[in-house]
């Protein structure tokens, strides 16, 4: 995931003065400015207010709150003040909360969209149904209430110098972590907030929320939903900034007890580093470089479709995209010609107007950055058959989807997570050679294998250092464990494993 240091990369531009008078949702929505979310109370942020851009009009979508490090340690505060009350409630009472939480999600889908696509450029389609849908499915998924213990088999120890000889009973309890800072990523500011903050506080934690400074504004309406669902003040707290010491402090608070990060590898070693000198717990979703192995009898019509996603999902700004082919050289022209014609046929423009496939990147900045990989591919001696050329739009951080053939896996652009709407093609010989090139990476988050020989791509999947394979599909299973392998990241989430991620497993054991 792209982010330039533990607060993230804001942009600048914006009032800083301090607005007035913004401290209830009200005032909020009538100033359009933001408040903080600490405690249980919406609160004036002390360092002002920056501008939200649209990434389509290049317009001011709304104004978020700059908290101070005092703020955010006071956010933290208030999480560890309510974590033993909230721990102590029954799972039923958390689960009440989490699914009033979901039902006010969905029925609001339309509202919060609209404000999900100002902030990320993404089209209405993917902004109600995989940011917004997503995000109330995950809270609804978690007010499932499931068993927090299990029995362990009895085992008959022999006397010793810990206790006499009879048989002991144990039972593993699963506890709560305490207090988890979560820290958010910019490309999908509904559903990757509500797949941390649902199952930390069905498992009893209480979060401290840090969202990505480019977006945050859904996260805030993400915590007017929860606290009109009844979330104790201090379980859940919010604060934004675009400054480096607003993560920071979120990060280092001797309150918190676990980080959950995703974005990228680069700021997740900073943060691990951090963890490291308190031994506070980690759930890292860090960046990736998908391999996609395609071999010759293979469904090209399937394995275009599935990596043409990398085009206009997020317009390419997803970390489990399939963003370097290697395709056996059998069908390796076929397949470039049909993905360079997938390319060409996608709607790049307003993502308000229906049509439209691929929307904007993020921000100038970003836009930049991946136009600077392009443009690297071409002196690595890769050819661009597809895009490679800015859209000529009056406004707007548009980039083409770009596919880059002839590359090797030494390239850059192979071996660098872009974050855009650009795929590289590398042909290879044998199946021997397609696992070695898709192992020859830092990266191992999720890869795809497509082949009709099923038994071939099962064996293949088995080969592969990945936390995740798609055989012959790029679709995903909600209830399987989501993570990485190498930089890819640490732990695992999603279904019954997110649970596990935030608990520590406790140990009771008694004389039989």
């Amino acid at each position: 995931m792209e982010a330039d240091r533990v607060g993230g990369a804001g942009d600048d531009r914006g009032d800083r003065t301090g607005a007035t008078g913004v401290t209830t949702r009200a005032a909020t929505r009538a100033t359009a400015r933001q408040a903080l979310f600490v405690g249980g109370s919406w609160a004036e942020p002390d360092g002002g207010h920056y501008a939200v851009i649209d990434p389509a009009t290049e317009e001011t979508a709304g104004w978020a709150p700059e908290a101070s490090r005092d703020q955010v340690l006071a956010a933290c505060a208030a999480a560890r003040e309510a974590f033993g009350p909230w721990s102590r409630t029954s799972p039923e009472e958390r689960a009440a909360v989490l699914g009033r939480a979901a039902r006010i999600i969905a029925g609001r889908i339309g509202e919060y969209a609209e404000l999900a696509r100002a902030e990320t450029g993404a089209t209405t389609a993917t902004a109600r149904a995989m940011q917004v849908g997503v995000a109330a499915a995950r809270f609804r998924r978690y007010a499932r209430v499931e068993p927090a213990e299990w029995a362990i088999q009895p085992q008959i120890n022999e006397a010793g110098p810990m206790g006499r000889a009879g048989v002991m009973g144990a039972l593993a309890v699963r506890q709560p972590v305490g207090v988890v800072t979560c820290v958010t990523s910019y490309n999908n500011p509904w559903a990757n907030p509500a797949g941390k903050i649902a199952p930390a506080l069905a498992m009893g934690n209480t979060v401290v929320v840090k969202p990505a400074p480019q977006d945050p504004l859904s996260v805030y309406r993400m915590a007017e939903a929860l606290e009109a669902a009844g979330v104790p003040p201090g379980v859940v707290n919010v604060v934004s900034g675009s400054r480096t010491e607003v993560g920071e402090a979120a990060v280092e608070s001797p309150d918190v007890d676990m980080v959950s990060f995703t974005g990228s590898t680069a700021v997740g070693q900073r943060i691990a580093e951090v963890c490291g000198r308190g031994m506070k717990r980690q759930l890292m979703e860090l960046g990736g470089k998908g391999a996609a192995v395609v071999f010759d009898d293979a469904d090209l019509g399937s394995a275009v479709a599935g990596i043409g996603t990398t085009f206009s999902f997020y317009s390419g700004q997803i970390c489990t995209a399939p963003t370097r082919v290697l395709a056996q050289r059998g069908v390796y022209d076929r397949l470039v010609e049909q993905l360079a014609a997938y390319a060409s046929r996608l709607k790049v423009g307003d993502p308000r107007e229906r049509d439209t496939v691929v929307g904007p990147v993020i921000s100038a900045a970003h836009r930049d950055r991946v136009e600077s990989y392009v443009e690297l591919g071409r002196k690595e001696g890769a050819v661009v058959v597809a895009g490679g050329e800015r859209p000529d739009l009056p406004k707007g951080f548009y980039v083409p989807p770009t596919l880059l053939a002839d590359c090797t896996n030494d390239m850059r652009v192979a071996r660098e997570e872009i974050f855009g709407p650009v795929v590289v093609v590398i042909p290879f010989d044998d199946e021997e050679e397609g696992v070695e090139l898709a192992n020859d990476t830092d990266y191992g988050l999720i890869d795809y294998v497509w082949s009709g020989d099923v038994a071939r791509a099962f064996r293949v999947a088995r080969r592969l250092r990945a936390g995740g394979v798609g055989v012959n599909t790029v679709g995903r299973n909600m209830e399987a464990p989501f993570g990485g392998f190498k930089k890819s990241g640490v732990g695992r989430d999603v279904g019954s494993y997110a649970l596990h991620a935030y608990s520590e497993v406790q140990a009771i054991v008694w004389p039989g």
